[in-house]
């Protein structure tokens, strides 16, 4: 079964969680023959380039219970989706400008009784509540998020790492980043995840 990816490297997960886990592939197979949210030729791979992917995040940090998490550009539902599966006790708002995408999500959360997540049609320019963390599989550059999330990120820690930005990117980000300086840290998915696709994936962290 596909979702035995997700078991390997996260092998302690309830009974609950690995139902949710399993549900996923014919949920967003449906949803995406009616409203595309995943490539179509990138649908079979599901697990490992979205999901897995996702969970690059719960590699270097494990959110405490009652952390509140936003998730911009969610799209179908990535990262949150699957960092709310496996973080219960963690709050996750998922926002997107593409209303469709939003509302795929919110069907996919519902579906497998996800009640840790919120789903808003919303551009993160008119979201203004406060969060400890904002999360994204970035399409923009790290400079143009943090200067939209910004205003998102509250100063009261309650986490490990302090509070700030966590994002998934690909490629030589050596220059995207070197206005961060200490501030910002980077970590190969390679590390953690042995399949062939993770080889140029990156989590970003940014202290905000």
């Amino acid at each position: 079964m596909p979702a035995d990816i997700i078991f390997k490297y996260f092998p302690n997960l309830t009974e609950k969680q690995r139902t949710q886990v399993e549900q996923l592939e014919a949920l967003y197979r449906d949803w995406n023959a009616k409203i595309n949210v995943i490539s179509r030729k990138d649908i079979d791979n599901l697990y490992e380039h979205h999901v897995l992917h996702s969970l690059g995040i719960a590699r270097i940090i494990r959110f405490k219970p009652g952390t509140r998490v936003l998730d911009i550009g969610t799209g179908g539902g990535f990262p949150g989706i699957p960092l709310a599966i496996l973080f219960p006790e963690t709050e996750f708002k998922l926002i997107d400008s593409i209303g469709k995408k939003v509302k795929v999500a919110q069907a996919v959360a519902e579906a497998i009784g996800l009640e840790n997540v919120a789903c808003e049609h919303r551009n993160v320019v008119e979201e203004r509540a406060r969060y400890d963390y904002v999360v994204s599989r970035a399409v923009m550059t790290a400079p143009e998020l943090v200067k939209l999330i910004r205003k998102n990120v509250h100063h009261e820690q309650h986490n490990a790492l302090p509070n700030g930005l966590l994002c998934l990117k690909g490629g030589d980000l050596e220059e995207e980043l070197r206005p961060f300086g200490s501030r910002c840290d980077q970590w190969d998915l390679s590390q953690f995840f042995e399949e062939p696709f993770f080889e140029t994936k990156k989590a970003i962290y940014i202290t905000l």
